[in-house]
């Protein structure tokens, strides 16, 4: 616990080296938990910054206006309503160009309001995967404090249970393009099938899972303690047809179930073939 305190202090130092700033804010663990630090570090003069996007559900821009008011931070709203080419191409390296373009709309957005420095909520954790928007991150001179700090998306938690914030236990989330393979071209229509099967889903009480999207197909991913949910002859046939409404054509089960960040194994395997 010492080793998180002293982290906890690193990041409240980060932060109050700076005058002001804006949180660009999903309403997850990390920038929920960066919000709240900031507001207590910075006071009136930290901001939290969405961006309304086709690649964030609707459920998700409701539950960050309801933490950023718990909060009490002011929380503004940039809406983007269409997908910019070079993400909808959905190459390799989409989240580069997808951050590239987010984070310079927020940082348009704070200079309006005299706000030089934009911190984002990558913590250490973020290191270990295939992340290209980190690129972006630093071409933009974003700061991360999270990750300056050492804090890992564990003690990240950990620290949010503490202060009692309501994202401490809240299921990994992430972009809703994350569930279409890479040179899989990216559109509304196939976000918005992911963002009703996946909210279908969560209404039927499952906590950690995806939707990947191949072209027409639903492929399911379950976290694995989850998995034994779906073994249901009449809970099927409901998924299923209740899936194909929205527009699929086929519904599959992925029998490892949910793995953080599995569409980035094509990457693994294109750039080492032998895997």
């Amino acid at each position: 616990m010492t080793d998180i305190a002293q982290k906890y202090r690193r990041l409240l130092a980060c932060i109050a080296a700076k005058e002001s700033a804006a949180v660009a804010f999903s309403g997850g663990v990390d920038s929920s938990f960066l919000c709240y630090a900031a507001s207590k570090t910075l006071g009136k003069n930290a901001v939290a910054i969405t961006i309304v996007s086709p690649m964030l559900p609707q459920s998700e821009i409701a539950y960050a206006a309801k933490v950023a008011e718990q909060l009490g931070i002011t929380h503004i709203l940039v809406e983007e309503e269409s997908i910019d080419d070079e993400v909808a191409a959905n190459p390799r390296n989409r989240c580069y160009y997808c951050k590239k373009i987010e984070f310079g709309r927020i940082l348009d957005e704070a200079k309006k309001r005299g706000i030089q420095t934009v911190f984002d909520g990558s913590n250490i954790d973020d290191l270990g995967d295939y992340r290209p928007g980190l690129k972006a991150l630093e071409e933009l001179h974003i700061t991360s404090p999270l990750r300056d700090a050492g804090l890992n998306k564990n003690e990240i938690r950990v620290l949010s249970k503490r202060y009692n914030l309501p994202t401490w236990n809240k299921p990994a989330f992430a972009c809703l393009a994350s569930r279409i393979p890479y040179g899989e071209n990216i559109n509304h229509e196939k976000l918005s099938r992911v963002e009703k099967a996946e909210d279908y889903l969560r209404s039927l009480g499952f906590i950690q899972f995806r939707v990947r999207s191949h072209e027409r197909m639903a492929r399911i991913e379950a976290a694995p303690e989850e998995r034994r949910k779906f073994f249901d002859e009449k809970l099927l046939d409901d998924i299923s047809r209740t899936l194909k409404s929205f527009g699929f054509i086929y519904v599959a089960f992925e029998l490892e179930g949910y793995v953080m960040g599995s569409m980035n194994r094509e990457v693994s395997v294109i750039e080492n073939p032998a895997l």
